[in-house]
């Protein structure tokens, strides 16, 4: 998408426009935006809010330490438990298995003290999404079609039902156009048309890096974090994206009024960790810069 308008579009392997397509993480970054639209609406106060009072229905016997880690904690990743994903796998693959998926992250230690050590985690993300069903009254697909896709003409979408509740860190399937709306929305600060689906503020404060370190992601380095979307600020056209398992991305670049989408069948290529890493570069090193 430049310039508000949808300018190359290619599928491959058989694949066409209406296929959904198995985002992974950055199921993430649309988790971001209903959190930002359920605090506008008053569901939510803030995010310095503790989590323990929206799940006094659904976990018994949860730990003071652990009530009161709070709904920024969980969108910076920095929740505090001791858990390792790395590769997209590590304790990712135990967790989905499991018939338990609160209690399996809730018995988990804490080994950091809330708010200081960002680890990924995609538990404690599924975690945030169940705090935003309580605090709405309404499951993940139904606030997400009312609240956001059915406002920016998402038709189609499905989400990964667990034992209780939806997969809300890796379990949103759309079609790839519709990750460019979402892509576009944000770059027009959370307007479409006449309505404001996001509060811009809440845009602004998901999109800048919440840490000190920058990572190497490939071509494109200086990469951080913010509420759920990856930051890279000191690119040479700064930038913010979804990033999700094997190659799916959403990546926003302002200054280029730029939008741009890959998804891939991440199931069947050899490794997908290295998949994703050749995804971003191909975006880095050829797309953008063929922009500019």
């Amino acid at each position: 998408m430049k310039d508000g308008r949808l300018v190359v579009e290619r599928y491959f392997g058989g694949v066409t426009r209406d296929v959904l397509h198995d985002t992974r993480s950055v199921t993430k970054s649309v988790l971001s935006a209903l959190v930002g639209i359920a605090i506008a609406q008053g569901d939510i106060p803030g995010v310095e809010q503790p989590i323990g009072g929206y799940l006094d229905s659904v976990v018994s016997d949860l730990e003071p330490e652990k009530a009161a880690i709070t709904i920024e904690h969980l969108l910076t990743m920095t929740g505090g438990f001791q858990w390792n994903e790395t590769g997209g796998y590590g304790d990712y693959l135990n967790w989905i298995h499991s018939n338990d998926h609160l209690g399996y992250l809730l018995r988990r230690p804490l080994v950091a003290e809330p708010g200081t050590r960002f680890t990924y985690n995609s538990a404690a993300v599924h975690l945030l999404g169940v705090v935003l069903e309580q605090a709405t009254g309404k499951d993940l697909p139904q606030l997400a079609d009312e609240v956001l896709f059915g406002r920016i003409g998402v038709a189609r979408s499905k989400w990964e039902p667990l034992v209780r509740g939806y997969n809300g860190g890796a379990g949103l399937d759309l079609r790839p156009r519709d990750l460019a709306r979402l892509g576009q929305l944000y770059l027009q600060r959370a307007s479409s048309g006449s309505q404001r689906i996001i509060p811009a503020e809440w845009i602004e404060r998901s999109t800048v890096s919440r840490f000190g370190w920058r990572d190497d992601a490939g071509a494109l380095g200086g990469v951080s974090y913010g509420f759920l979307w990856w930051v890279a600020p000191e690119a040479q056209d700064p930038l913010y994206l979804a990033r999700g398992h094997g190659g799916q991305h959403v990546v926003v670049v302002p200054r280029r009024n730029l939008v741009l989408v890959t998804t891939t069948d991440w199931l069947n290529v050899p490794d997908a960790v290295r998949y994703q890493r050749i995804t971003l570069d191909l975006l880095a090193k050829y797309m953008i810069p063929a922009f500019r």
